[in-house]
């Protein structure tokens, strides 16, 4: 029997990629779009013709009952949210809707059309926030610092609720800061690699950022998406942590990103601390234990940090080649 997996936010960057995981082994993949006049399928457009896409709203409860019903998957993978940590500063209420109470409305379209489906809630490290140790690790405690990271812990613990109370089987992922080139422009990893992308072939001077000594525990969201399904495919249900066990600051991001591209003295092409790119509550250091998942189900990453960041310079060049 061919499994079925349906992927909320399959047009985003973990999305995207957990779709063609899915693909490869040999799932019939549903995905939701929200209904907009022209739908951003960038990131899908491979892999399109061998997917089917079903109009939801992660803020309108029926439209996901019927997408479930639709699809009858065996998974449900809930990636959607209002991801950008900035924006939820400037739209608060808003991101609770999506990436607290979404979770909630996929949850309870889960239970009334079939408990039996396999759940997975992406969590986040900006759960833990202001960090109470280190590493961090599933038991260490959350202290969001961003509207986002407050929604996030609402999905987090109402997944561990449905889990307790209606035993579905349903799994947090708690992924630590995942970049590739189908990140979007607007998050500062894929913002460096763009602008120097842009800066090798001349088409841009200057790259103006936030805070460049924040540090984050980043890995390649293409090895990150094989750690989500691989938790749907344990004997019970449980919440892991997936990371790289290092981090690096904004600041090394660049100077990678920029010695890539030959360019060594990168202070002349960037301007940092701009009040406009820094949030009103920082997190300032992350990095991520994931020493559970290696000894659940032998799951590690595969990509270094450089290489990352090479990749994404890389695929920025290309781009900008073609444009």
């Amino acid at each position: 029997m061919q499994k079925r997996a349906l992927i909320t936010g399959i047009t985003g960057q973990d999305g995207s990629y957990l779709a063609e995981f899915l693909l490869q082994k040999g799932y019939k993949v549903y995905g939701t779009v929200r209904r907009l006049s022209t739908p951003n399928i960038e990131n899908i457009r491979q892999i399109q013709d061998d997917i089917e896409l079903i109009s939801a709203d992660l803020l309108d409860q029926t439209s996901l009952t019927e997408a479930i019903e639709e699809a009858e998957p065996d998974e449900v993978y809930n990636l959607a949210a209002m991801s950008f940590v900035k924006t939820s500063f400037d739209q608060p209420v808003l991101t609770g809707e999506f990436t607290a109470l979404g979770v909630t409305r996929v949850l309870e379209a889960v239970r009334d059309v079939n408990p039996k489906i396999r759940f997975y809630q992406a969590s986040s490290s900006e759960m833990f926030g202001k960090v109470t140790e280190t590493p961090q690790k599933e038991t260490t405690r959350f202290h969001p610092r961003s509207p986002y990271g407050v929604a996030k812990v609402y999905g987090h613990y109402i997944t561990l609720n449905y889990r307790e109370s209606y035993d579905i089987f349903a799994c947090n992922g708690i992924l630590f800061n995942h970049e590739s080139p189908r990140r979007g422009i607007e998050f500062v990893t894929r913002k460096i690699a763009h602008a120097a992308a842009r800066i090798k072939l001349g088409k841009q001077k200057k790259l103006e950022l936030g805070n460049i000594d924040a540090k984050r525990d980043w890995g390649y969201s293409k090895d990150y998406v094989e750690a989500m399904w691989l938790m749907l495919q344990q004997d019970k249900p449980d919440d892991y942590v997936i990371a790289t066990g290092e981090t690096h600051s904004v600041k090394e991001f660049i100077e990678v990103a920029f010695e890539h591209i030959g360019i060594t003295d990168w202070e002349n092409y960037v301007t940092y601390n701009n009040p406009k790119h820094l949030r009103p509550a920082e997190v300032d250091y992350l990095i991520g234990d994931y020493s559970k998942a290696k000894k659940v189900f032998g799951w590690e990453p595969k990509t270094s940090f450089k290489k990352l960041v090479q990749i994404m310079v890389d695929a920025d060049i290309e781009r900008e080649k073609k444009a």
